[in-house]
């Protein structure tokens, strides 16, 4: 991750701010906190849509959701994430002449060993039921109306689609990413849970940023943790 572990007295001088009720909650969720999937969101323009991604991804347990901005800035939209967004890390690319923002956020996907699958009913898609989450996964969905652009399908591992029987061709898209998410999630704990969540080591990284999080004043509380240890 590139961040360095948190000092243990650190940590433990930190908890004496946070109740023994939230502290509780928050090793029940970091024990079921994963990073082996992962969500990307393609130029989302309706802010509830997305906020409601996150939303979807706390809930499961999932850490990251990785927005791609196009011609549209996502501002999260904090009655629909019902604070939601405080909890898991959101990371941002953006067009850019030197490095457009699918090819910035695929490569350090792909850097930390993810296979990317946009979803989409369209050309040579899958159903999410055949796939198998082998590798760590990271799916990728479109905006409202046109769904995953064609630079994003070309620049995929693959594509998979959540089979219909209606009229209608797709689902909302929390309503997607939560399906995907329970199917992928199902097959991993029953066949491998150990390689499914957070190591010790992430989780005290995750549990020092929770902590600050929550905590008053918590860069002043630092400041003096480590001035008493002079």
């Amino acid at each position: 991750m590139g961040v360095e572990r948190p000092d243990k007295d650190l940590l433990a001088y930190l908890s004496n701010y946070i109740t023994d009720h939230k502290k509780a909650k928050m090793e029940e969720v970091l024990a079921l906190r994963s990073r082996y999937f992962t969500v990307v969101l393609e130029d989302i323009y309706k802010p509830h849509n997305a906020s409601a991604v996150i939303r979807t991804c706390d809930c499961f347990g999932i850490q990251d959701i990785h927005i791609i901005e196009k011609a549209t800035s996502y501002h999260i939209n904090p009655y629909v994430t019902r604070g939601a967004a405080q909890w898991v890390d959101l990371h941002r690319y953006e067009d850019s002449a030197e490095n457009p923002a699918v090819d910035a956020c695929f490569d350090g996907l792909r850097e930390k060993g993810y296979k990317i699958y946009a979803t989409s009913p369209h050309g040579k898609s899958i159903p999410i039921s055949e796939l198998q989450p082998d590798e760590k996964i990271a799916l990728v969905f479109g905006n409202e109306h046109a769904g995953v652009s064609d630079e994003v399908i070309e620049k995929s591992d693959g594509v998979v689609h959540i089979p219909m029987t209606g009229f209608t061709e797709s689902f909302n898209i929390s309503v997607s990413a939560s399906i995907c998410l329970y199917d992928l999630k199902q097959k991993i704990t029953k066949t491998n849970p150990d390689i499914y969540y957070l190591s010790e080591e992430e989780k005290d990284i995750l549990r020092f940023e929770w902590y600050k999080g929550v905590v008053k004043n918590a860069d002043i509380h630092i400041k003096q943790f480590y001035a008493d240890r002079q």
